[in-house]
C-alpha cells in the first residue's frame, strides 16, 4: 500500500476496486509491485480506507493550519503488532493496531489525527482474513474520528513471517496547557485506573487454547482518546498518563517510580481484577500485575483533583470500573510496593522477561 492524502477522495472514472483478487490466498505476486499487487491496495486497502486510487503518492500531507489550530505541539509514536491469534474474543490485529496508536498518542495528551498503516503478509495468508481485519482497521479508526492516510505492504515467503505482522504510526496535536512527563509525579499524589485489569492479556492466552475457560474474557482493547480527553478536562492538573500495555500495571508503575525517583504503594483490595482473571492466573501460576491490557490507562493526579477525575472517568463507558490503587510517596525512592490483602508488603518489580509473548 502507497500513501494517501488525508482527505477521502471518490474512485477515479472508470475504475473499479471491487473483487479484483480471484485466489483464495496471498501470493508472492501480491507483493511485487506489479499489477496483482495493486489489485490487493486497491480491492482489500483502498476500498476499506476510502482512499482514491489517483491520489495516491508516497507520503501523506497536511494543511499545517488545520494541525496548529488544535494545539501547539505534534505528537508522534509508533508500534508493531504481532499478536497470536490474529483474531481473538473482542477484536483483532486490526483493531488492535489502531487502537493501540491511538492510546499512545492520546496518554500523552494528544488529539489523534492521522494514521499510517504498513502490513508484511506471510504467502497463503486467505485474502478473506486479509480483508476482515483491513474492514476493521477502517471501522476502528472511523469510529475514533481519525484517518489512515498512509502505509506500505509487502509479502513475504511462507515461514518468514508469521501470518500478518501490521506497523501503524501516529500523528496527533497536544493543546495549549496540557503538560504531562513520567518525571512528575511527586509524593502525595494518588494512582488511580479507568477499570479491571489484565482482561486483554488472560482473553489471548485462552484464545490460544492453552486452557477452556466456563467463563470467556473478552478483550479490552479499545481507543482511549475520548477517556482521556475527559479526565484532562476534569483534572487539568494530571501528572501522568500512561497505557498498561506488554507488562501490565507492575511495569508502568516502576517505570514511574524510576524515572521520578519516588516511591509508589498499591493496594491489592483496592485493585480491580476480575475474578475469572484472577483464578486464571492462580492456575497457571501468573501475577495478574503483569498481564497486558489494551484498553487501560493508569494515571497519576494530585490529591486535590482525585475526586473529579474519578468522577470524570466513571461518567465515561470506558471508564466506569475506575479506582484509586495507590499512592506516591517518598519513601523507597524507584520501588513499587503492595500492600496485600493478607496484611503483608510485597515488592511488586519488573519482570526480567514476558510472561506471555506475542500478547500485542
Amino acid at each position: 500500500m502507497d500513501s494517501a492524502t488525508p482527505a477521502p477522495l471518490p474512485p477515479a472514472m472508470g475504475t473499479d476496486r471491487t473483487r479484483k483478487i480471484r485466489v483464495p490466498a496471498i501470493t508472492i505476486a501480491h507483493g511485487s509491485g506489479g499489477k496483482a499487487m495493486q489489485d490487493l491496495i486497491d480491492d482489500v486497502f483502498l476500498t476499506e480506507f476510502g482512499t482514491s486510487h489517483t491520489a495516491l503518492e508516497d507520503q501523506a500531507r497536511f494543511p499545517l493550519a488545520s494541525l496548529t489550530a488544535l494545539g501547539d505541539r505534534l505528537a508522534f509514536t509508533t508500534d508493531s503488532y504481532v499478536v497470536n491469534p490474529l483474531e481473538f474474543p473482542g477484536g483483532n490485529i486490526g483493531k488492535l493496531a489502531v487502537c493501540g496508536t491511538i492510546n499512545d498518542l492520546a496518554v500523552g495528551g494528544a488529539i489523534p489525527l492521522y494514521l499510517s498503516c504498513a502490513v508484511i503478509i506471510e504467502a497463503g495468508l486467505p485474502i478473506d482474513i486479509l480483508r476482515k481485519i483491513v474492514r476493521t482497521m477502517a471501522e476502528t479508526a472511523r469510529a475514533a474520528g481519525v484517518t489512515i492516510v498512509t502505509g506500505d505492504t509487502k509479502v513475504v515467503e511462507r515461514g518468514a513471517c508469521d501470518k500478518l505482522f501490521i506497523n501503524t504510526s501516529g500523528v496527533g496535536v497536544i493543546r495549549h496547557g496540557v503538560d504531562l512527563g513520567i518525571t512528575q509525579p511527586q509524593p502525595g499524589d494518588v494512582v488511580l485506573v479507568n477499570g479491571l485489569l489484565g482482561d486483554h492479556g488472560a482473553a489471548i492466552l485462552n484464545a490460544r487454547g492453552d486452557l477452556a475457560l466456563e467463563t470467556p474474557i473478552a478483550s479490552d482493547c479499545a481507543a482511549l482518546h475520548e477517556l482521556v480527553q475527559t479526565l484532562l478536562a476534569a483534572a487539568p492538573k494530571t501528572r501522568f498518563l500512561r497505557d498498561a500495555t506488554r507488562g501490565g500495571l507492575a511495569a508502568v508503575l516502576n517505570e514511574i517510580a524510576l524515572a521520578a525517583q519516588v516511591g509508589i504503594e498499591i493496594d491489592e483490595h483496592q485493585t480491580p481484577i476480575r475474578p475469572a482473571v484472577k483464578g486464571f492466573c492462580e492456575i497457571l501460576g501468573l501475577d495478574p500485575l503483569y498481564l497486558a491490557n489494551e484498553g487501560k490507562i493508569v494515571a497519576v493526579v494530585p490529591a486535590a483533583e482525585v475526586p473529579q477525575a474519578l468522577a470524570a472517568c466513571r461518567s465515561h463507558p470506558l471508564g466506569t470500573d475506575a479506582a484509586v490503587i495507590g499512592t506516591i510517596t517518598d519513601a523507597t525512592p524507584g520501588r513499587v510496593v503492595m500492600r496485600t490483602c493478607f496484611g503483608g508488603r510485597r515488592i511488586v518489580d519488573m519482570l526480567v522477561g514476558e510472561q506471555l509473548p506475542r500478547i500485542c
